[in-house]
């Protein structure tokens, strides 16, 4: 996916810096490799890009990642905030280990990048963020604790900056993507439940998301900001975003007993069942 973002911007006329530590899913075996071959591709195709093979998990390494845009172009005016990992497993068997790794990259990245970048759009009044959410975060998925609570936190990450950074022509827009990836890839397929939903999962193109991260961070979309997107192969989502569903008043205020009496049955009927994201995505993508 990242990948096919790279090319698709420089494709659009954007200098890129192409980001990848170049680890195996499981983080391990460090390869330069993967970052410098789509740097070939992109200079093949005519245009300008440079490899870099900075940890995003990292504050002093994120900083020089944003650096080397700067050292290579003369400006940043595009993050786009696609790194993450996968540790899986059931909550009460998921180790500090595997929380800890999985909130590095994924959220603590995405603020290391996007804080690195923040001072360089402030000062040239101008700049565009595409972080990468996940439904998993957003609705919820068995087995990703870690995963789950840190793309929620890109959302969240992503609103604030859009908040904060306002005043200087700051955009910053989520995107929640479907496609089948080395990561992805590693998701247990193990039961028949399993099987089914890797095999849907292997209809989703990681080239598909590449146009909307375009289109965001392009000048015709200049009034989009603080969103949440979804794209899956041929569709293109707006996603909700949390507001007041039910409200429970008492001039007298409340006690443990009242509520429990009055308040929890008023709301009942409104609660969010404990779907997942394969839940509430039910029909085949197009």
């Amino acid at each position: 996916m990242g990948r096919g973002i790279a090319l698709a911007l420089a494709a659009a006329g954007a200098k890129v810096i192409v980001n990848d530590i170049g680890a195996s899913a499981a983080g391990e075996g460090l390869d330069q490799g993967p970052a410098h071959e789509v740097v070939a591709e992109i200079r093949a195709a005519g245009g300008e890009a440079a490899a870099d093979t900075h940890s995003v998990a990292d504050w002093d390494q994120a900083h020089a990642m944003v650096q080397a845009a700067i050292d290579a172009f003369g400006r940043i005016d595009i993050v786009v905030n696609n790194a993450g990992i996968v540790r899986d497993a059931i909550f009460h068997k998921m180790s500090r280990e595997e929380f800890d790794a999985v909130v590095a990259v994924n959220l603590s990245g995405a603020f290391h990048v996007s804080r690195a970048a923040a001072p360089h759009f402030k000062a040239q009044n101008g700049g565009v963020y595409v972080h990468i959410t996940s439904s998993s975060g957003l609705i919820g998925n068995l087995g990703q604790a870690n995963y789950a609570a840190s793309k929620l936190g890109v959302a969240a990450l992503s609103k604030a900056i859009a908040i904060d950074m306002q005043r200087s022509n700051v955009r910053s827009n989520a995107i929640a993507p479907w496609a089948w990836t080395r990561m992805v890839g590693t998701i247990p397929a193990d039961t028949p439940e399993q099987q089914k939903r890797v095999e849907g999962l292997k209809k989703l193109i990681p080239e598909k998301i590449a146009p909307f991260v375009v289109a965001l961070a392009s000048d015709q979309a200049r009034e989009v900001t603080g969103q949440i997107f979804g794209v899956r192969n041929n569709e293109i989502y707006l996603f909700t975003q949390p507001r007041l569903l039910r409200t429970a008043h008492t001039s007298d205020g409340w006690t443990p007993e009242t509520i429990i009496e009055r308040v929890l049955p008023m709301f009942q009927n409104d609660f969010y069942p404990l779907a997942r994201s394969g839940d509430v995505f039910t029909w085949d993508p197009v």
